[in-house]
């Protein structure tokens, strides 16, 4: 089994409950060809290095996948076709990284105050 790190950015007009369909529709192929998911994160909408199809900003979705191959093309060939997404990256990795939270406010929050003293 390999491990993956799949992200997808959402276009910036998807509603939250769009956002939970869609984790879930990526969600259940990975599971139908026999993959895992080992941890899902929303990082929400963040802004774009550039315009994508007139877009400044995307909601971001992060998978921690485990499966073989071929889990990663079926997820691929969907999303591919798929008009909520402006994009897709797909990382293999030697291990998870499950501890750090990248984009969770509270980290921000607390440097901000160690910055301040």
């Amino acid at each position: 089994m390999n491990l993956y790190e799949h992200t997808i950015i959402a276009r910036q007009d998807t509603s939250p409950s769009e956002i939970k369909q869609l984790t879930e529709k990526y969600s259940k192929i990975v599971e139908k060809n026999e993959g895992e998911i080992v941890k899902t994160e929303n990082w929400g909408l963040l802004n774009l290095s550039y315009l994508i199809k007139k877009n400044k900003k995307g909601s971001y979705i992060h998978f921690k996948i485990k499966g073989k191959g071929n889990v990663i093309n079926e997820l691929e060939k969907n999303e591919a076709i798929d008009k909520k997404l402006l994009r897709y990256l797909t990382v293999r990795v030697k291990k998870f990284d499950l501890e750090a939270n990248y984009f969770s406010k509270r980290e921000d929050d607390d440097k901000r105050e160690s910055y301040k003293n």
